[in-house]
Formats: structure tokens, sequence, C-alpha cells
């Protein structure tokens, strides 16, 4: 049996597993108790406590409410949601991300419209303008950001110590200490390409600072071509001599990327271009030897953009309990359950109502490098539509390894954007 069908069979599994336990409860529960499912991707063991928590510190304040709480892997959840969200019975609350990835379901009709929501908690006005604009379709809200985090390259401090090395500004000073690195026998950069996508943050940072930014996000949109001699002079001048130069650790994609981490904290590589989530995965007598520094820049002539992906919640447009489930959404949105959030996680909240002084250094650092960006992108798989992450992440994937393709993966995405954006 094909493991696409095992796992359409699996996820089958899961929903009907969900829809049973949320019949036990019903039966057991008093006539006027409500019901609200909710599927997290909060698989990580300190996201997957925090998230446990906040939903008991919501079922405490709701005594009225039982919530139905399935936490699923993340990489399986994101397989799994289309037919979460096409199911005659969907869970009524998931987490997601905002950008295109929600957009995509918001415009398939598949994302329930909460504006009702926003107006009675006030979140037009606690919310700012960037995190409103990311949450809208056509003037209506269909999302409730809940937190974002910084990218950047983290890097062993005892490691810089050893070999005297500080963190990089430029393109040169970078390239300078991964040279230092090789000759002392430590890999300068760990990755773990097992899933697509930490490959495609090294394509995120590598275009946004060649071509900057604004060209970036019109790439992402469909705006600019795959094959422009732009994205070529990217690829073959700046990416491929760091893949054959073997700055990266061998066999990348036999590992994810909570594995690559092991590179790094048994010191056999130094870096790792990574979101502000590895501290919840590196060791934890470990964590206070790791630092980061904003990705260098390589043309000072080019502004500088960062990646500083938001999650969030959304409501299933075919919800079984709508009036609950905006409950659920309204705690999660809160000053209340995002500080605590922001607090336990050590990522930064989306309500302004949230008090800046509950930031530690780590964090206030990770505030002052977005706030000095030009420009803040969500992610590559986030920024463009589905079908062309899918076969962009792919071309990324045959790079790595062929890295004398680039001609022939750029003109195959070239190929792919056009019968995406016509389409």
């Amino acid at each position: 049996m094909g493991k696409k069908i095992l796992f359409l069979i699996g996820i089958v599994l899961l929903l009907t597993a969900v829809s049973a336990s949320a019949g036990g409860k019903q039966e057991a529960a008093a006539a006027e108790k409500q019901i609200v499912i909710y599927n997290s991707y909060n698989g990580d063991p300190e996201p997957r406590r925090v998230d446990k928590e906040l939903v008991q510190q919501f079922e405490t304040a709701n005594p009225a409410i039982d919530v139905v709480h399935s936490i699923v892997a993340h990489e399986d959840f994101k397989q799994a949601i289309r037919a979460y969200l096409t199911a005659s019975t969907p869970p009524d609350v998931m987490t997601w991300f905002a950008g295109n990835r929600a957009r995509f379901f918001i415009d398939k009709g598949l994302i329930m419209d909460i504006s009702d929501v926003w107006e009675s908690e006030g979140w037009n006005k606690s919310y700012p303008k960037g995190f409103r604009a990311m949450s809208s379709v056509g003037g209506k809200q269909y999302f409730v950001p809940n937190s974002y985090y910084w990218w950047a390259i983290y890097y062993r401090k005892s490691t810089y110590n050893k070999l005297g090395l500080e963190p990089p500004e430029t393109g040169e000073e970078f390239w300078t200490i991964c040279e230092k690195l090789k000759a002392d026998d430590v890999t300068p950069i760990t990755i773990g390409t097992k899933w697509r996508w930490t490959a495609a943050a090294w394509f995120d940072y590598l275009n946004m600072r060649v071509n900057g930014p604004e060209f970036h996000i019109d790439l992402m949109l469909g705006k600019e071509r795959y094959d422009d001699a732009r994205v070529k002079k990217m690829f073959a001048d700046t990416w491929a001599p760091l893949v054959r130069k073997g700055y990266f650790i061998d066999n990348a994609a036999s590992y994810t990327w909570q594995e690559a981490i092991t590179f790094m904290s048994e010191g056999k590589a130094a870096m790792y271009l990574m979101g502000g989530f590895i501290r919840d995965s590196y060791p934890s007598e470990q964590v206070d030897d790791l630092d980061f520094f904003r990705f260098p820049v390589l043309d000072s002539a080019v502004p500088v953009g960062e990646d500083a992906p938001t999650d969030g919640y959304f409501i299933a447009a075919n919800s079984q309990h709508p009036e609950a489930a905006k409950k659920l959404l309204s705690f999660f949105g809160s000053a209340e359950a995002q500080t605590y959030n922001a607090t336990e996680l050590k990522r930064l909240a989306t309500n302004s109502e949230v008090d800046l002084s509950i930031y530690n250094a780590v964090q206030q650092k990770g505030i002052k490098m977005i706030q000095g960006a030009d420009f803040v992108a969500q992610f590559y798989d986030r920024d463009t539509t589905p079908e062309m992450a899918d076969e962009g992440m792919n071309g990324m994937m045959e790079f790595w390894d062929h890295p004398d393709r680039i001609d022939s993966i750029l003109e195959r995405l070239e190929t792919v954007r056009k019968e995406v954006f016509t389409e």
C-alpha cells in the first residue's frame, strides 16, 4: 500500500478519533455544556506544554466549555490541514501561518470571517497596522496573529571565543569566518533539509541581500521571473560557492532541523540559520552558549530585509461550534494569553497591549534587529502560493545536491510560475 494512501487513511482515522472524543465528552457533559475542537501544530516540547496550559487557563475561566485538544506533529499538521478543512465536521479552531498560507484557504472559503470578534475585542485598536493587514482580506478579518519570531544566524559563543572570532556584519567578514572555522576542522554551518523549508531560508536571505527585499516579494507574488538574470546571479555567485566550498554539513537531507542541532551542540559545527524557536530544541544546559547575529549585509546599497514569520489561529468555515470557537479565539488573542505565551516561549506578542517590559535581553535584541530592517517578510512558503512553494523548495533541494543545474532548475520554476500565477 502506497505511503500517500496510508497517510490519508491516518488522517481519516485521526478525524474520526477527534469526532468520537468530542461525542463522548458531549454525552458525559450537562445539556448546556459547550464544546470546541482545537487542533494545534505545537508539537515541540515547550510549545506543547504552553499550548496545554493555555487551554487549561481557558477552561478554568470558561467552565461551561470543554476543549477537545489535539496536538499534531508540526510537519504532519501541514500535510493534514487540507483534509481537516474539507471534512464535513472539521476541527473548530486551528493553528496556522499568516500571509499567503492563510490567504490560500480564505480565498477558497474554508476559513470563517471573524470580523465580529475583532470588533468586540477591540483588536482594530490593540493590534498594529501590519498585523491587522495580514489578518484581513477585502476589509474583513479571518485570522488572529498570536506571535512572531525573528530569523538570524545562531552561533556557539564558545566556538567563536576559542578562535577569537567576532559576529560578522558583512559578507566579506562572513566568508573569512567560514574559512577560519574550516581550517580549525569545524564545519561552518549546520542545516537539516529533510524538511525542505530550512533550505528556503537561505534562498530568502540571499535573494533579499543580493537583489533586495522588494524584488524578492515581487518574485513571491509572481510578478518577477525565476529565470531572471538577477536570480541566476544570486545562485551562481553567492549560494553555489557556499555549497561547493563545503561550508555546510554533509548529507543535510538526512537530518530534520532538530537533528542538525546536534552538530552545533557538540561543537562540530558553529552556526545555524534558524528562527528564534531554535532555543526550544537546543540542549537546555547549553542554551546560554547560544547567541545570534543578523544575516550579514552583502551589499550596503541594498535595503535590508528580514524574515519574521507570524503564527496564529483561525476558525474553520464549517465549524460545528462557532460560538465556543469564537470565545476560544478571543482568549488566544487577548493580552493575557499572549503575555503568557511570550513569557514562556520567549517569542514576540502581536497584541500591542502586552507590556514590553516582559521581554528579556535576547528578545529585546531580536526586536531591535527586526525594527532596524527596511522590510519584513514572512518566509518563502508563506509569502508565495502553496503550489509555487512546493515546486520552489523541490528546486532548492535539487540545487543543494547539484549546484551545476542552476539554469535548468530556474527554467523549470519559471514554467511553474507562469502556470500558477496565470491561474
